[in-house]
């Protein structure tokens, strides 16, 4: 299949549109390294419903109960109610759950309670997941969770003020309040251990008998049942493994799902960051944590990936350097690294995605979190190339240029030099931003609380802009001239303070931590000094960036205090800055942006269908390679995926 063949844009529904990746380079693997990505992909695959579960509590049993209407109901399935419901139970799918992947707020059905409830009656009720209950009670315990606007309202909340335990619908607490989550780890800390596990990371909190404990996940504990087939197939994958360390490295990842015991995962996750000759590699397990308002625990996440071999010269060049953008960083010296200790970076392709990489992905991962890890063995980067080639293929043409930018000379440079800067933002930011500066000692990662996740999104964004305008970048052959990091100043800026309201419904603020630290940063450098401007004409608003020399300064001024406030721990700085400028909406500028953006008809946000892997036998029953087919329709996958890799609701 040629790249003019392949046809990266699938369906669209609601404010989402499906894409598709194409493994690049999947042919070149050896079969042993074929056999390894499917055993890792099947792994990835049988994660899914842990995910569903962690971001809501009823939301396996909505998705398995409209999973049945869709197959079975026999009225009218062009009627618009039914065609309401059909958008609703994608966007469950595409969310894991009832609540938007980004924004956080619950979704509003189109359709009746009363077209439901019939619906509901008009199928086998042996489809459905009633518990023990009658069809009429399944419907009054979840269809407020459904229909009402004050039941579970936001998945995440992090309003200033709130308790952001009670107030979430993460189902990663029960019957607890923040204050009472935030004594129960504070007392298992020893300051005094400068190797802490991540406390908290892979376990449900809560009140039994009146006593706060834990509930480990694992394949004897909570979520048991999905990790067993998780774990049967990571061993499978440990016969193909493509050296010893990469068979290590699943060994122990076996072992921690095994026993749920952290000081595993940090044994694990050492020798992970240690293994770097393989062409194949994955991440799967318990690792992002802004799923959870407190930022402790960790949504399940797999993706299986290879190197992109030519790609990847790329960022080894980048992190190859790492010792030296440590050394140059215009932060305090006391917050460097003095040693920077085994930064690795790759460009690969993802092979399958999973959990809380699917459908929507992040486009770079560079694990470990623990902070002790990274400054002590270092870390893994990874810029995810073929999910950014799908990005790229499906923005051409899309007309957002032209509609935010107001001068062709800045359009021009975006063409010229944007998807090579949106690239290398992307390799600094994963392979160098995150691994770099130092905490005091005695400060601890978690003291920024709630600001955490979106005071370090900042920051390793702030690393990236600061040297993407450095002369070293051209002197390294990674920019063609001086002129090309302009296009990713603009564009970042434009993002920061216009285009992504987009994202947001009228009347909200922003929530999620990534867009909280881009507006942070645009906001912030917009408020210093004169180094841009937002004008408006003919009624439109626009950015113009009056000196880019300036930009870097103030880019450079923001890292130092924001580099200091993680370094030092400093809670009230960081909720100032974010609350300051990371988190208020202008009404008025936000209604503008959206009626501009409504009429160019695009959909804000992109997710995932993944390919189909099939193993090849020869008429012996031995396995000769594995097959890719790209065709499988988004619904036609995630009913597969209900059907094939769910232990719950069956």
């Amino acid at each position: 299949m040629t790249q003019h063949d392949f046809n990266f844009a699938d369906e669209r529904f609601a404010d989402i549109q499906m894409l598709r990746y194409r493994l690049n380079g999947f042919d070149s693997l050896t079969l042993q390294q074929k056999k390894l990505v499917y055993c890792l992909a099947e792994a990835t695959l049988w994660g899914r419903d842990i995910t569903f579960d962690q971001f809501g509590k009823y939301n396996l049993r909505i998705r398995k109960m409209l999973e049945v209407v869709f197959s079975c109901y026999a009225g009218q399935r062009e009627s618009s109610e039914f065609q309401a419901l059909v958008v609703y139970l994608k966007r469950v799918w595409f969310s894991s759950g009832i609540h938007h992947h980004y924004g956080c707020d619950k979704f509003v059905p189109e359709f009746s309670q009363q077209f439901l409830r019939d619906a509901l009656h008009s199928v086998d009720a042996m489809l459905l997941p009633l518990g023990g209950q009658t069809v009429d009670e399944m419907c009054d315990e979840l269809f407020p969770v459904i229909f009402s606007p004050d039941v579970m309202a936001k998945r995440v909340n992090q309003a200033d003020g709130d308790d952001l335990v009670r107030t979430s619908a993460c189902n990663f607490y029960e019957d607890v309040s923040q204050e009472e989550v935030e004594q129960f780890y504070a007392a298992k800390k020893d300051a005094a251990d400068t190797c802490p596990p991540s406390y908290g990371l892979n376990s449900t909190l809560r009140k039994h008998e009146g006593r706060v404990e834990e509930v480990v996940w694992s394949e004897q504990g909570r979520y048991g049942a999905a990790i067993k087939h998780i774990v049967e197939w990571l061993e499978k994958a440990i016969q193909y493994a493509e050296n010893q360390q990469q068979e290590k490295v699943i060994r122990l990842l076996v072992k921690y799902y095994k026993t749920g015991d952290l000081h595993v995962f940090d044994e694990y996750s050492i020798e992970w960051v240690a293994e770097q000759q393989g062409r194949v590699d994955f991440v799967n397990g318990f690792i992002e944590v802004y799923g959870d308002p407190l930022g402790l625990k960790g949504s399940w996440e797999g993706i299986v990936e290879y190197k992109d071999l030519e790609a990847t010269r790329r960022t080894q060049t980048i992190s190859q350097q790492a010792q030296w953008f440590e050394d140059h960083s215009p932060v305090d010296p006391r917050f460097r690294k003095k040693q920077v200790t085994g930064v690795t970076a790759n460009v690969v392709c993802a092979a399958m995605l999973g959990g809380d990489e699917y459908p929507a992905s992040a486009i770079g991962i560079n694990l470990p979190n623990a902070d002790w890890i990274r400054a002590r063995f270092g870390s893994k980067s990874v810029t995810i190339g073929n999910l950014t080639e799908a990005y790229n293929q499906a923005a051409r043409g899309s007309g957002m240029r032209e509609e935010f930018v107001d001068d062709a000379q800045t359009i021009a440079l975006i063409n010229q030099y944007g998807d090579l800067c949106d690239d290398l933002h992307t390799d600094l930011h994963e392979c160098l931003g995150h691994g770099s500066g130092q905490l005091l000692p005695g400060v601890k990662l978690e003291a920024l609380k709630a600001y955490g996740s979106t005071i370090e999104e900042a920051r390793a964004d702030l690393f990236a802009l600061y040297y993407m305008a450095d002369p070293k970048l051209v002197e390294l052959g990674l920019l063609p001239d001086g002129e090309a990091y302009k296009s990713q100043y603009y564009t970042y800026m434009m993002n920061g303070l216009l285009t992504q309201l987009t994202r947001i419904k009228p009347g909200h603020q922003i929530e999620e931590a990534h867009m909280r630290n881009r507006a942070l940063i645009a906001r912030w450098c917009h408020a210093h000094g004169e180094a841009m401007q937002i004008y408006q004409r003919e009624g439109r608003t626009y950015l113009r960036i009056n000196d880019y020399s300036q930009l870097r300064t103030l880019i450079a001024q923001l890292l130092a205090e924001v580099q200091r406030i993680k370094s030092e721990g400093d809670y009230e700085a960081a909720r100032q800055l974010v609350e300051n400028y990371g988190v208020r909406v202008d009404a008025a500028l936000h209604q503008e942006i959206l009626q501009r953006y409504e009429r160019l008809n695009l959909a804000p946000y992109k997710g995932f269908i993944n390919p189909v892997m099939t193993l090849v036998r020869d008429g012996e029953g031995q396995v000769v390679d594995v097959a890719l087919d790209y065709s499988e329709g988004y619904a036609e996958q995630m009913m597969r995926y209900s059907r094939d890799y769910s232990v719950y609701y069956q």
